[in-house]
């Protein structure tokens, strides 16, 4: 069995003068508990990112092939323009999504995952697939939960 190495804490370069210090995973469960009140949070960062509405969907389109702007906005479904630049402004802000702008005349502009957005894909199509395979499981539960309550409801009146 091959050992891997667990990520340190550490200083990584930035666009500007200063380093960027980035913190330790947390291992604990007291860690993961004070993850959330104290400081920066490497997994609440990337959850917050991946978290909204239209990231994971996004790059789960561009992890097909490399779109312009137009066709990812139809391949993504009902998004407006503007939710759809920040999106990709957080996204590539991130470093998960690259934005090349073409030679051409006039100039197009394709975007496509990185290799950091790329080492991600597999676990967000994981996730894609499981919400396939539960989501008719998780809307009885909700139903049910939904009867419950609102029996619950009706016998407190």
């Amino acid at each position: 069995m091959k050992a891997t190495k667990q990520p340190q804490e550490g200083t990584l370069p930035s666009s500007g003068e200063a380093e960027v210090t980035i913190p330790a995973p947390p291992h604990s469960p007291q860690e993961w508990a004070a993850c959330n009140y104290e400081g920066p949070c490497p997994v609440r960062e990337v959850y917050d990112r991946i978290g909204d509405k239209w990231s994971v969907l996004v790059m789960l389109q561009l992890g097909v092939r490399p779109l312009r702007f137009g066709e990812l906005r139809r391949a993504v479904g009902v998004i407006s323009q503007r939710v759809l630049t920040v999106t990709l402004r957080g996204l590539e802000r991130d470093g998960l999504v690259r934005r090349d702008v073409m030679d051409t005349r006039p100039p197009s502009v394709v975007y496509q995952l990185s290799p950091l957005g790329l080492s991600l894909l597999g676990s967000l199509r994981g996730l894609a697939a499981w919400a396939s395979e539960n989501s008719v499981a998780m809307a009885h539960a909700r139903a049910a939960f939904d009867a419950e309550l609102g029996t619950m409801q009706g016998n407190a009146v």
